[in-house]
């Protein structure tokens, strides 16, 4: 058998790189399939690629399969394209849908055989808590949805191969991106953040442990869930 190796999307910035560096701690090798070039001292290999290009991922796929047997899917990287209803946009869904949706299915397909032989796999997808429904949201909370069925889905067809599938809704993460749009002075900012019963916002490090504990062998009892990890936002606001 090939050497076992992690695939992380998305895994320049932010959750990803949270990601990848808790599971090269682990002693994982861990491919990065990410448009974004890493860091310079980042762990683990970076493969560039934009994952609406299917031609581009399919051919990807099959460079990091022929090389090792990856047995840990982390399917990370999302796109947000952002509207009212009334200004609906196609062409946005169908980006939305392809680098959320079809390029996770795509990634697992690939990695099965792998997972298959050896009796063991990990798939963890990371949705978001916009699922549960959030303004602006048609294409983004959409595809989100539908990547918590397909966990669902998937969890039901592989578990007999010793595959688990679970899921990840983040709440608010502090990452460079929500900091460059939501300034931490700003009154969005601070209404976001009385709105957080725990009172803080999350750190791409507390996404990185929840998707730690689903990829360990000592999570295989567990599969087709969908863990919220958002300060307890699910569930409801602190009383006043």
């Amino acid at each position: 058998m090939k050497p076992e190796a992690t695939i992380v999307t998305g895994g320049s910035n932010g959750i990803g790189a949270a990601i990848v560096g808790v599971r090269a701690a682990a002693g994982d090798t861990v491919i990065n399939l990410d448009r974004d070039e890493p860091p310079a001292d980042a762990p683990g290999t970076a493969m560039r690629l934009d994952l609406s290009d299917r031609a581009a991922l399919e051919e990807t796929l099959a460079e990091a399969t022929a090389g090792h047997d990856i047995t840990r899917v982390v399917n990370n990287a999302g796109v947000a394209l952002l509207s009212p209803i009334d200004e609906f946009n196609a062409e946005d869904f169908d980006t939305t849908m392809a680098v959320n949706v079809c390029a996770p299915a795509l990634i697992v397909k690939h990695c099965l055989p792998a997972m298959k032989a050896r009796g063991f796999g990990r798939i963890v997808n990371i949705a978001s808590r916009a699922a549960l429904g959030k303004g602006l949201r048609t294409s983004y909370a959409g595809s989100k949805g539908a990547l918590i069925s397909a966990t669902r889905v998937w969890a039901l067809e592989l578990a007999r191969d010793g595959i688990t599938v679970n899921c990840i809704a983040p709440g608010p993460i502090g990452t460079e991106l929500f900091h460059r749009v939501n300034p931490l002075d700003s009154p969005v900012t601070r209404q976001i953040m009385e709105g957080i019963p725990v009172g803080r916002l999350g750190t791409p490090e507390d996404i990185a442990h929840s998707v730690d504990h689903f990829l360990s062998l000592k999570a295989g009892f567990v599969t087709g869930q969908t863990l919220y990890v958002c300060g307890g936002m699910t569930i409801g606001v602190v009383p006043i």
